[in-house]
């Protein structure tokens, strides 16, 4: 096995001569024993290598220490020095294929080497089909702990465009000002943006794939058919890189089903709770389905089921602060002869009971106004410090003692939702101008929103973005529209990296606000892109009418440059035995091969096999840890060749002159 590490550990056990060598063949027992007595002149070498320093060190108060029992662990794992002497170290235990099973990657699930990504295309349409997809449920089947750093390295970006309202425009730069569409496996694109990005985005909103426990209630386009701990751990890796990339005062919010939303608040807690000074912040409940309208994916339940959950967590507790939730009411839901029953003139008398009271319909029509009117509208509004609603029996036990038994009590009360509250006669009296706020100028009647969502309009939702569609898992804009208000600002960045049609981008863009979306389907195009080339055209369905959305704005469209997830599909899609040995002898060239793979044995008996076994066979061969080609590739004669200038010239941009 050839790693940039194992070459590393050679070359500088090569400065010792023969000392850990017999012949060609390493002396691993040697070499363990010296690390474990702490061999000054060994231990020297190995930190004078850069590559071993960078991946075997730690620097605690200035001074560098070497992680030995990590070299010692690697050096007693066979499947790195199959060739080497001793074959056993010091050591007794139980063994597999003679290796220890304490040692074996195969066998222990080892959090910070192993991840969930998924397989080599989420689509349920390739892994669906069980004759050809690998058997192991990791897309990084077994991934060597000196790789890890490979497969998250930042990746080249290929076919690099501009949408604006002139268009579609070859672009070979990035500003800190452009909103980013990415396609390609999210985890991976995180690790790509997160050094221009760390610490800049306020909000991360996820509609992640649900976790189901039966897969006929799963409704949805892309792979969501996982075992609780795969998915668990998936949501841990992306999550915990969500972190690094959020703002001190950022939050993150989570959309969930009744399956997957309690676990997932206990990983959330946890993390959090290791992490950052963070922590919970809110577990609301969305109303996403009528029993009368459009059935939600398990929605036959012994009690219906119509809601889903938003988690809510603030990366630093103590520096968010929520926007007011507020909603704006139409004038029968604010000011009605139901609700706001009285209208009072004080005439400068401080003593409630000195007040003139008249009803709002009796005072209407004395100065000749129809009730609903909007000339009665504005009147109301101008006047609503003159307008209150009154209540019987008010929850007198809770005023002072002193004014307990005093029924005329003109010191306000402050309610639990901020509202002013009198007491008079044994009645509550809240004015109207407690609800009422100035929005664009314009006094408007507003109600407090609560962590029970039950108002959030999904009657023409398949319309919303232009008639862009996708089954079962698109949200609306109001959704949207709430809580980036809630969470944001406008020029804050929103990231959402589960992008769908781009409903998070849409409402972004239309909210003022600047936004990163990552998706992976090949449906990106066609439903993601041109949903936000419509939202830039002035559609307006949506929030459109609430916010004026009169179009415009900008992204730039990046992808992930293919290179073994290439192989895959192409392998899949051969049709003779003539396209399949193309395939196989261009993967000789360029592909990265799993290096456990013997591969002159693949060549001599892959011939031999029925048609179907060897597209299994080559699909299984590939090193699916090496779906990307990585930044640190682009000058290689062979990378650069695929590159456009304008790519290339894109990408040096990105990462080394700031696009940041």
């Amino acid at each position: 096995m050839k790693t940039k590490i194992n070459e590393a550990i050679k070359q500088v056990l090569r400065l010792f001569g023969e000392k850990y060598f017999i012949g060609e063949v390493l002396n691993k027992n040697k070499v363990i024993h010296d690390l474990d007595t702490y061999d000054k002149d060994l231990l020297e070498a190995f930190i004078s290598n850069e590559t071993l320093k960078s991946n075997f060190t730690i620097d605690i108060a200035g001074n560098i220490v070497m992680q030995t029992n990590k070299l010692i662990e690697l050096f007693e794992a066979d499947e790195y020095w199959q060739d080497s002497y001793t074959k056993y170290s010091k050591k007794i235990g139980l063994t597999a294929g003679g290796k220890f099973i304490d040692e074996s990657t195969d066998v222990v699930l080892d959090f910070p080497y192993k991840d969930t990504v998924l397989k080599a295309s989420m689509s349920k349409e390739d892994t669906d089909k069980n004759d050809l997809r690998p058997d192991e449920p990791f897309l990084n089947e077994v991934i060597a702990k000196e790789e890890i750093d490979v497969l998250l390295d930042k990746k080249v970006l290929v076919n690099a465009k501009k949408y604006d309202e002139d268009g579609e425009h070859e672009v070979d730069s990035f500003s800190e000002d452009d909103n980013l569409v990415m396609k390609g496996n999210n985890l991976l694109a995180l690790h790509t943006i997160k050094e221009c990005y760390r610490n800049k985005v306020k909000l991360v909103y996820l509609d992640p794939p649900y976790y189901f426990l039966n897969n006929t209630d799963d409704t949805f386009a892309y792979n969501s058919d996982f075992k609780l701990s795969t998915w668990l751990v998936f949501m841990k890796n992306r999550i915990e890189l969500t972190l690094d990339l959020l703002k001190e005062d950022g939050y993150l919010v989570i959309q969930m089903n009744d399956y997957g939303v309690f676990h997932l608040k206990v990983l959330l807690d946890e993390i959090f709770h290791n992490n950052t000074a963070g922590g919970f912040v809110n577990h609301i409940s969305v109303k996403m389905s009528d029993l009368s309208g459009p059935k939600m994916a398990h929605v036959n339940k012994k009690i219906p089921k119509i809601k889903e959950h938003l988690l809510i967590y603030a990366k630093n507790y103590d520096h968010c602060f929520l926007n007011p939730l507020r909603e704006s009411s139409t004038w029968d839901a604010a000011i009605d002869a139901k609700r706001y029953t009285s209208f009072v003139d004080m005439k400068g008398k401080e003593n409630p009971a000195e007040w003139e009271y008249t009803t709002v319909r009796k005072k209407l029509q004395s100065l000749g106004m129809e009730y609903g009117s909007k000339e009665a509208y504005k009147f109301l509004m101008d006047n609503a410090d003159k307008v209150f609603r009154t209540a019987a029996n008010p929850a007198l036990t809770k005023l002072s003692k002193e004014n307990k038994f005093n029924r005329n009590i003109f010191t306000p009360v402050t309610t639990s939702t901020g509202l002013k509250k009198y007491v008079y006669k044994d009645e509550e009296v809240i004015f109207a101008s407690s609800k009422i706020e100035e929005i664009d100028g314009i006094k408007t009647p507003t109600e407090s929103i609560s962590d029970i969502w039950l108002n959030i309009a999904l009657n023409d939702l398949s319309n919303e973005g232009g008639g862009v569609e996708l089954d079962n898992g698109k949200k609306p804009e109001a959704l949207l529209k709430r809580i980036i208000e809630a969470t944001t600002n406008e020029g804050d960045i929103v990231l959402d990296y589960f992008m769908g049609t781009a409903t998070t981008q849409a409402t972004s863009l239309k909210l003022k606000r600047k936004f990163i979306g990552i998706e992976q389907m090949d449906y990106i195009l066609d439903k993601s892109v041109q949903r936000l080339i419509n939202t830039i055209g002035a559609e307006k369905r949506g929030i459109s009418k609430d916010v004026n959305w009169q179009g415009g704005g900008s992204f730039v469209y990046v992808e992930l440059m293919e290179k073994n997830r290439g192989f895959l599909k192409s392998i899949r899609d051969a049709k003779t035995q003539t396209e399949l040995h193309k395939v196989f002898d261009f993967m000789l060239k360029e592909a990265e091969i799993d290096f456990r793979v013997d591969l002159e044995g693949v060549k001599d008996s892959l011939h031999e096999l029925p048609f179907e076994d060897q597209k299994k066979t080559l699909i299984k061969i590939i090193d699916k840890n090496q779906l990307y080609y990585n930044y640190s590739e682009i000058d290689d004669k062979n990378v650069r060749d695929l590159i456009s200038d304008s790519d290339y010239a894109f990408n040096k941009n990105f990462y080394d002159e700031g696009g940041k």
